[in-house]
């Protein structure tokens, strides 16, 4: 039987149960990976004295952006045809286990239960006689959820899910889905700036790696094209 490794998303640093992560393993493993860059001061407006300066200065104060989708496919058939323990979960749930698990993704790490109920307080209190409107009402921050996508060995990134679409496709009898398609947009994490999450040390040690990976790869293609960069270069 071949081996291959699957990706998977994995959120941690939450309290979600405790010291366990919430893990997504992929089912299927996407076929393509469309990444996009988006590179600071490329759009900027050159009609003025100081923009025309930091152009022509040719520095930037901020790293490109790498973006992402992924297309995810999940399926209950082949866990329900095991017939033994394994195929409990999906008798009962489909592959509920498994949506529920990526849509706790988007959440704050407080979870969807103590939003809606802040959510529910407040508008309780708002309904009350005598209740004094404040002039405005600033929503407490919420921590993003700290993920990582991981994609075989060189590849470990913090991420933050920035669209997420679910396409049920299927159903049992308990209106269960047991077949969905995912839409799930990424971005890779930047800790530079006012937003930067400067307490992620798992986050900023996996961006690290993942770019000292790429700057050995980078060396490696170097030493493989020097022989035929001798021709090319005319100097």
């Amino acid at each position: 039987m071949s081996f291959f490794i699957r990706g998977a998303l994995v959120e941690y640093g939450s309290n979600f149960m405790g010291p366990i992560p919430n893990i997504v393993i992929f089912q299927f493993n996407p076929e393509q990976m469309a990444r996009s860059f988006s590179i600071p001061g490329s759009g900027r407006n050159t009609d003025s004295v100081e923009n025309t300066c930091q152009i022509e200065s040719d520095q930037t104060s901020a790293s490109p952006t790498e973006s992402f989708p992924l297309t995810l496919y999940f399926s209950a058939a082949d866990d329900l045809g095991e017939n033994n323990i394994v195929s409990v979960i999906p008798r009962l749930f489909g592959i509920g286990p498994q949506l529920a698990a990526l849509e706790k993704m988007i959440y704050s790490p407080g979870g969807i239960v103590s939003c809606s109920t802040l959510a529910s307080l407040s508008a309780i209190s708002d309904a009350l006689p005598g209740s004094v409107q404040p002039a405005t009402r600033n929503a407490p921050r919420q921590q993003i959820p700290r993920i990582l996508f991981i994609w075989g060995t060189a590849r470990v990134l913090p991420v933050v899910i920035t669209s997420l679409s679910i396409t049920e496709q299927k159903f049992d009898p308990l209106l269960n889905p047991v077949q969905a398609q995912v839409e799930v947009g990424l971005q890779i994490k930047s800790f530079t700036g006012n937003n930067a999450d400067i307490g992620d040390a798992i986050g900023k040690g996996a961006l690290k790696y993942t770019q000292t990976v790429k700057d050995v790869q980078a060396v490696l293609n170097l030493a493989k094209v020097a022989e035929t960069a001798i021709d090319i270069i005319p100097f």
